[in-house]
């Protein structure tokens, strides 16, 4: 079985940072595409980051300039680094495996999910 945990989430004032960090078992990540996706109560899932299995990336929008995706594949696991955090960040973050690599953040094609970890942005 694939087994995502996520962790580092908490609460943070506005322009601040975290680093959020997502520990795979099961597979290694040279071979999945892996995104972050946040949702915030009563919103959508929305995807936010994903970095292929060449190590490109791609940011949504809203977190273009501040957040970074990244992955030690080695130790199997996944960050995303947030800086300069606005309380519009507020929200439960996801990591998610696409094992065939299809791009994109069509929540149909991310086969795996962690549990989630809570980020609050607020002064």
């Amino acid at each position: 079985q694939v087994q995502l945990v996520e962790s580092g989430g908490g609460s943070v004032q506005p322009g601040g940072s975290l680093r959020l960090s997502c520990v795979a078992s099961g597979y290694t990540y040279t071979s999945y595409c892996m995104a972050w996706f946040r949702q915030a109560p009563g919103k959508d899932r929305d995807g936010v980051a994903l970095i292929n299995d060449d190590g490109s990336t791609s940011y949504t929008d809203a977190v273009k300039g501040r957040f970074t995706i990244s992955k030690d594949s080695a130790k199997n696991t996944l960050y995303l680094h947030m800086n300069s955090l606005k309380p519009e960040d507020t929200a439960t973050y996801y990591c998610a495996a696409d094992t065939s690599c299809t791009g994109g953040y069509l929540l149909g094609d991310y086969f795996y999910w962690g549990q989630g970890t809570q980020v609050t942005v607020s002064s």
